[in-house]
């Protein structure tokens, strides 16, 4: 480096060291004596420096010359700590903590080594009117990750490696000695290990090898590790699952609620290897019905703090991708120990109601049961024996799913809006290549279960949140969904009216209702998906959290998820706050279930994210055979470069990309969802049906990109 460029570099650092002693002495006026004194900086040579530097940032307006020597700085707020969101072009917008809604624009030489979703502190300048905010990253305080997928490209002296990111826009540059046996064009993962001060990429190792690009375990297996799941369990972990004895002790059994000679059955997918859940049914004497919601007892098998209980925590959730499970325990302990499986005994925590003729609960009863499960359905199997009202165990399913109406009946009256989205689902050939799409129904039977998991979810948050009051509540897990923000509902309402719904937002009940009405208006209708994901993405978020107890979706004050501890961590929480309460414990400490709570929603957003990867690259590979081929679709999303297009038949999702429509110049009418011609005002809006051919697909970079077939 020049000395010129190092003195630069000194200066410029030397500079936002000034500016940092104005904000943490709360712009106080200071002199550059005490601007000196405070950086304990003694030496007249680097006070003379101090000494300009305050009197070239006084022109560039940062500061101000309050009196002869006394400075200050013309904005408090001259530091702001926020995350980086990258963009195409190399420069990022920096998302602040405060509601401040004006994200900081920081152009590319500005980031210095700064990565997407990395946590930084940020130098704003001072703002010209009518300019946006613009800043410079000045320190990075905490990295968002330092491992990526991608590819090796290797030649004769060194190797780079291409991240999949494609808001990585850095390869990364790996010595020789570090390539751990990877050979060019092998799909990897790769760790950055140093970022050299004037180096322009960083420096890293290869981790793992996944494979050969374009086979679907390597694929697979990159969007789990891109997404920061362990392919894996460590050796210690499946030691520990084991380990752990399989049978069950007389002594265990004695503590427990004995429901073995109760009917009992599951309920699940054809293809499903955990069942995490169980349903008793008892007439009883007095006519009134004893059904239990059985849950595997995971908290009996996983010690606090054991490195099961570690590694559960961490992973957060079990991750379905297309053509795999990812589970959240080991198998052992996932299609083991903790399956309820038929004929037997299995170890659980329960929630047991006396409901009358009318679903009315009587009475209510939690604690730790046994089980012996006498069936183990499928979803069609129950759904046959609803249609026929025959079969193994007809009555006692017939009488569920009755009582299961009413239950779903009551919460749609109390508000509770009903999102059926479509689920699309492939048909995988033995190499897991697609060669069909078929969209998953939902049935009575499917709701029979939900509606009873939903019942033992309320129960259980209603009955924790009646202990203590106020101040002295007892802590616990909930699960919150927070109304829409009433600026969304209303673009949304407006957006339903093209189509000849109305949506009344005058109240919670009344959006809900207008909702389940909108909902099944559009039931088989092409623009289902469109407005079906449109009203979801105008709902707020469900978090997991101890500071709030209701869920607007579901209509519930209170709700809490208690049901699939097998595959949800957050569940597991709920089984040993409800244990510890039943056993006399007292209130949990609130700060410490909260910061597992802000992990477990992290990791929950991070498995959808990955499930929708895999849904991508699969969409992807199921088209890479049709280039060329044309189909009927719905104008899915509209952006400022392209408009994305779902194809009706086999809902696979493109992008047409406005450059590519030849006929006008077209720009985004944001406000309306909608793209218009420049000069002929050709519309094309959210939820029109248009023709498109499929142009070309990369499977890298899961990205479908049609064409628009013009009438």
């Amino acid at each position: 480096m020049s000395k010129r460029k190092s003195n630069s570099t000194i200066k410029q650092v030397l500079t936002q060291m000034v500016l940092g002693v104005f904000e943490e002495n709360g712009n106080t006026p200071l002199n550059y004596k005490q601007v000196s004194a405070k950086l304990n900086v003694r030496d007249p040579e680097s006070r003379d420096i101090i000494l300009e530097i305050l009197k070239e940032e006084s022109k560039k307006d940062t500061i101000k010359q309050i009196s002869p020597g006394k400075f200050q700085l013309l904005e408090l707020k001259t530091f702001v700590e926020g995350k980086v969101d990258m963009t195409n072009d190399g420069s990022a917008f920096i998302v602040t903590d405060d509601d401040d809604e004006n994200d900081i624009f920081v152009a590319p030489r500005k980031l210095r080594t700064a990565l997407n979703g990395d946590r930084v502190k940020v130098y704003v300048y001072a703002k010209s009117k009518g300019r946006r905010k613009e800043g410079e990253v000045i320190e990075i305080l905490e990295r968002r990750k330092m491992e990526f997928t991608g590819i090796v490209k290797l030649s004769e002296h060194y190797a780079f490696f291409i991240p999949d990111d494609r808001k990585m826009l850095h390869d990364i540059f790996i010595p020789l000695e570090q390539l751990n046996g990877a050979r060019n064009g092998v799909k990897a993962v790769a760790e950055i290990t140093d970022w050299p001060a004037g180096a322009k990429n960083p420096v890293g190792k290869v981790k793992h090898i996944l494979g050969v690009q374009g086979e679907n375990d390597t694929e697979m297996n990159a969007i789990l590790a891109e997404y920061g799941f362990p392919l894996s369990f460590p050796a210690e972990v499946e030691h520990e699952a084991e380990s752990i004895p399989e049978v069950i002790t007389e002594e265990e059994i004695a503590k427990r609620l004995d429901f073995r000679d109760v009917l009992t059955i599951t309920i699940d997918p054809y293809d499903a290897k955990d069942f995490d859940d169980a349903i008793s049914f008892k007439k009883l004497d007095n006519g009134n019905y004893e059904v239990g919601v059985h849950i595997a007892d995971v908290a009996h098998y996983i010690e606090p703090d054991s490195a099961l209980d570690k590694e559960a925590f961490e992973r957060g959730t079990s991750v379905y991708l297309v053509d795999r499970v990812i589970p959240m325990l080991p198998e052992r302990l996932s299609n083991g120990l903790c399956s309820l499986r038929p004929h037997e005994d299995k170890l659980c925590f329960a929630a047991v109601f006396e409901l009358d003729e009318n679903a009315n609960i009587v009475t209510e009863w939690y604690g730790k049961t046994v089980i012996h499960s006498n069936r183990r359905f499928t979803y069609e199997e129950v759904q046959q024996i609803i249609e026929d009202k025959a079969g193994e165990y007809s009555e006692e399913i017939l009488k569920l799913n009755e009582l299961a109406h009413i239950l779903r009946e009551r919460k749609f009256k109390s508000g509770a809006i009903s999102f059926e989205t479509t689920e699309v689902k492939f048909k995988l050939d033995e190499h897991s290549k697609p060669i069909g799409v078929y969209v998953k129904e939902r049935k009575d039977a499917h709701k029979l279960i939900e509606d009873f998991m939903l019942l033992a979810n309320r129960k259980v948050a209603e009955f924790v949140s009646k202990k203590g009051k106020g101040k002295n509540k007892f802590t616990f897990v909930y699960r919150v969904h927070d109304a829409p923000q009433p600026e969304t509902l209303a673009n949304f309402a407006q957006f339903a009216a093209r189509f000849g719904y109305k949506i009344n937002t005058k109240s919670d009940k009344e959006v809900a209702r207008s909702l389940n009405h909108l909902m099944e208006s559009v039931e088989g209708k092409k623009e289902q998906n469109v407005l079906t994901h449109l009203a979801i993405r105008s709902m707020a978020k469900a978090v997991y959290t101890t500071k709030g107890t209701s869920h607007y979706g579901l209509a519930f004050d209170h709700y809490t998820h208690f049901t699939s501890p097998i595959r949800r961590y957050p569940d597991v929480m709920v089984h040993r706050l409800l244990f510890h309460y039943l056993n006399g414990g007292q209130s949990a400490n609130a700060e410490h279930y909260e910061k597992l709570c802000v992990h477990s929603s992290q990791m929950e957003k991070k498995a959808a994210d990955a499930e929708r990867s895999s849904v991508k690259y699969k969409q992807a590979e199921y088209l890479a055979d049709q280039v060329g081929n044309t189909y009927s679709g719905i104008i899915s999303g509209v952006t400022e470069w392209g408009m994305y297009v779902e194809i009706i038949e086999n809902k696979c999702e493109g992008m047409i990309r406005l450059r590519d429509i030849s006929d006008d110049f077209y720009t985004l009418d944001e406000k309306n969802y909608a793209i218009i011609g420049q000069r002929k005002k050709k519309v094309y809006q959210l939820g029109d049906e248009v023709k498109v051919k499929v142009k070309n697909v990369d499977l890298t970079k899961k990205q479908i990109d049609f064409s628009l077939v013009q009438e």
